[in-house]
């Protein structure tokens, strides 16, 4: 992702002699957020945007500038929220059609992976499992960042490369489950419209940062910083967990699953 806009906010800083510190309290925003502003990792709500332009008496430059303000998207669009999730200390995922990323097995990823239009070379869909395995690591930390995912039950009904590939993954899911490090619930197909059914969802909190949202859909994805969008978010999300099989029943449906593919313990 270009950083023009972070670079450009560093050089507007410290042409008006402030530290990072120094600006934060004049915006009313922490010191690491304007570093990862800066650093191009986080893109600015409107609402930071226009302090900012207060703080540095930079007229509406920061606000009107903002990146993909028009269309809402974002060149190599999931990369700032790749950034998001490994600074994140709470995620809470939403999986409509497909596991999420953070919680799939290899081969559950390198069958989603090779649906792609055109066709990616084996050499390059390789690269891409690599990556999307790497974005798993986080889970490796037995407590941090504190992970709940909520699946539509479709995401177990559909055999994603296979009934092997399958089992391997639901059943990686109840592992993760049962050992207290990610909390799962599903969304039962008989219960028939919810809130969350336009697209997949991730919520993340952070230690000394606003919290953050990010929606996806074909080609085309776009992490929410704007606070009123992701209290609604939240909302949304909150409604639906409200809808969700509790946490035991969700294990069981799961385990279930798992077996219809073939796998017996």
């Amino acid at each position: 992702m270009s950083n023009t806009y972070g670079d450009w906010l560093k050089a507007q800083r410290e042409a008006a002699g402030l530290t990072q510190q120094e600006l934060a309290d004049t915006a009313i925003m922490t010191r690491s957020h304007i570093s990862h502003i800066e650093a191009g990792r986080r893109i600015p709500s409107q609402e930071d945007a226009r302090r900012l332009d207060k703080a540095l008496n930079t007229g509406d430059v920061l606000s009107s500038f903002l990146p993909d303000k028009d269309d809402g998207t974002i060149a190599d669009y999931f990369e700032p929220a790749r950034q998001l999730e490994q600074q994140a200390t709470m995620i809470r995922e939403f999986g409509l059609n497909f596991v999420p990323g953070i919680l799939q097995t290899e081969g559950y990823a390198r069958a989603v992976l090779g649906t792609t239009f055109p066709p990616r070379s084996d050499e390059e869909r390789d690269r891409h499992v690599v990556a999307r395995l790497e974005r798993a690591k986080i889970l490796n930390d037995p407590v941090a960042p504190v992970v709940w995912v909520l699946l539509d039950e479709m995401v177990l009904r559909r055999p994603v490369g296979g009934p092997e590939i399958m089992a391997e993954q639901v059943l990686h899911i109840v592992r993760l489950v049962e050992s207290k490090r990610v909390r799962a619930h599903i969304l039962p197909l008989g219960l028939g419209a919810h809130p969350l059914m336009q697209s997949m969802l991730t919520l993340m909190w952070f230690e000394d940062q606003p919290p953050a949202a990010y929606s996806e859909g074909m080609s085309i994805g776009k992490v929410h910083d704007s606070p009123a969008v992701v209290q609604r978010l939240q909302g949304v999300y909150d409604l639906a967990l409200g809808d969700a099989l509790p946490l035991k029943e969700s294990i069981a449906l799961m385990r279930a699953t798992a077996k219809e593919y073939g796998h017996h313990d």
